[in-house]
Parts: C-alpha cells; structure tokens; sequence
C-alpha cells in the first residue's frame, strides 16, 4: 500500500466558524509548510516513518512510488485531502497552486539516535 486516504477526528462548526482535529494521537512531529505555485518539493523517502499530511488550501500532484516493489501511483491533491504515505514510498510533490499544509509524522524524522529518516 502506497497510500491511504483519511477523515480528521473530529469536525465542529457554529456560526463562530469551524474547529478540525486532524488527529488526537499517534503523531509525534508537525510541520506547517507553504510552497508556490510551479515548484516542486520531496522526491524522498522515510524508512520507517509514516508520514500523514492535511491539505489547508492549494492543489498539487503528487506522485508515489515504492521503494521496494516499484508500484507507482498518481494524484490530484486538493485543499481538505487528508492522507497517509507508508515507509518506503518516495513520493513527490508538483505544486499548481499555492499551496499551505499541514504534515505528521507518527516517530519524527530525527530519530533519538541522532540520525535522520529521510533518503533519497
């Protein structure tokens, strides 16, 4: 499995506006990240990271392929997509819009030995 598709835990709305928790455990890294149109981040893997990311606002394509068995897949990324890339999956990410979002990781790239769970 290359990539899994979730739903935040939990969902509020009033005429305040809106809360979403994406996740209540499980996660022990967050970044927020924003990229511009037209340029291109990742192109690398985690070994043994699962790596979760929420999509505030923007659009990109990402492209996923595992490290291991070589099956490949394709997306169209959009604001609100919310989903999980597995170790071992070099995935890649083409931006056509702006782009602001949110990523998890469930152990942290830098790992307590000192070495960091990122290759290229």
């Amino acid at each position: 499995m290359l990539i899994k598709f979730i739903k935040p835990d939990f969902n509020f709305q009033d005429e305040r506006g809106s809360l979403t928790q994406l996740v209540n455990k499980g996660w022990n890294q967050v970044n927020y990240i924003t990229s511009v149109k037209g340029s291109s981040r990742g192109n690398h893997y985690h070994t043994i990271n699962q790596e979760a990311f929420f999509v505030i606002s923007g659009a990109f394509k990402l492209s996923l392929e595992h490290k291991i068995t070589k099956e490949t897949a394709k997306y169209d990324i959009k604001a609100g997509d919310f989903f999980v890339i597995f170790p071992n999956v070099i995935h890649s990410f083409d931006y056509t819009d702006d782009t602001t979002l949110i990523s998890l990781y469930d152990r942290g790239v830098e790992l307590p030995n000192g070495k960091m769970d990122i290759s290229r």
